[in-house]
């Protein structure tokens, strides 16, 4: 049997997802700064909690050198919209510390009049900078083509047999630009990506599953599982102390100092009692003989 093409599995995804989700069009007004911080917050969030995360952030702050030098916590603080703030505050300063020492300014216009090549290269090695965040960038603000993916989406096309466990440690999926036309890589990213966001947001969703289950009928056995929260009983632990794996019996467990001295201690009690009773009877057979002798009359 044939293996089904890379083209072919993603133009089954998009179908599938196009069922359940609308595609969100990125804001072209935005600046190329605006839509690297943006990013930064989308990151494995839904596209409404990301805008008031964004937002929360610029109303909230004087400017973005106060964002830069702020603290974690209260960035979090300010993003807890968010279902995952302190990620994304680690990469919201980073990126702005990051673009700051290069460009002493916060200002990436310049960006849309370079060649693609190298300021995705000068992209990916700034600080801070994740695979969805540049692709993100590229795809929005730059107009290349590349599609966003974090880890729900990786996770996702794990579960359905399109990428390997590798790439999900990567975050990367082989081929997807070439799979999916520049023309639908916009739509495709946007609802891939609510898929993602759904699944970070609770891995075991039935309605997640019902999706998986669309796009590869024999994903089942590739959903997350579920920790067993049951605690061994009273009566299975003492067992198991009893008798190691091979069933055979173990010692019991090592007695403390003070249980090992009173133990000690009883058994000395014990020994002087029965050596004090001992001589008792030893006394008094001798006195009973000593009585009789001198009852005796004398011959």
């Amino acid at each position: 049997m044939a293996s089904v093409s890379r083209t072919t599995q993603f133009a089954k995804v998009l179908k599938v997802v196009k069922k359940h989700y609308k595609p969100v069009l990125p804001d072209m007004q935005r600046p190329v700064l605006e839509h690297v911080l943006f990013a930064c917050c989308l990151e494995d969030a839904h596209y409404q909690a990301a805008e008031e995360a964004f937002a929360a952030v610029v109303h909230t702050f004087f400017d973005l050198n106060e964002i830069r030098v702020t603290s974690i916590a209260e960035l979090c603080e300010v993003m807890s919209v968010l279902p995952a703030p302190k990620p994304a505050a680690h990469r919201l300063k980073r990126m702005l510390q990051a673009i700051f020492e290069a460009t002493y300014a916060f200002d990436l216009e310049e960006c849309r009049k370079k060649n693609l090549g190298p300021t995705i290269k000068w992209l990916q090695e700034l600080d801070g900078a994740t695979n969805f965040v540049v692709s993100y960038v590229v795809q929005s603000a730059l107009g290349g083509h590349a599609i966003p993916i974090g880890v729900g989406e990786v996770e996702v096309l794990h579960i359905v047999d399109m990428v390997t466990e590798k790439d999900v440690k990567r975050r990367v999926v082989p081929g997807l630009e070439r799979a999916v036309a520049k023309s639908k890589g916009i739509e495709f990213g946007s609802m891939l990506h609510q898929l993602g966001a759904d699944f970070v947001a609770n891995r075991f969703s039935p309605a997640v599953q019902k999706i998986l289950l669309q796009i590869d009928p024999n994903c089942k056995d590739r959903f997350p599982k579920r920790r067993s929260g049951k605690k061994p009983s009273k009566k299975s632990a003492a067992a198991k102390s009893k008798t190691d794996p091979d069933g055979k019996k173990t010692t019991s467990s090592p007695e403390t100092p003070a249980a090992t001295s009173k133990k000690k201690s009883s058994a000395s009690q014990k020994q002087a009692d029965v050596k004090a009773s001992s001589e008792s009877g030893s006394m008094k057979d001798k006195k009973s003989a000593s009585e009789g002798l001198s009852k005796r009359k004398p011959r």
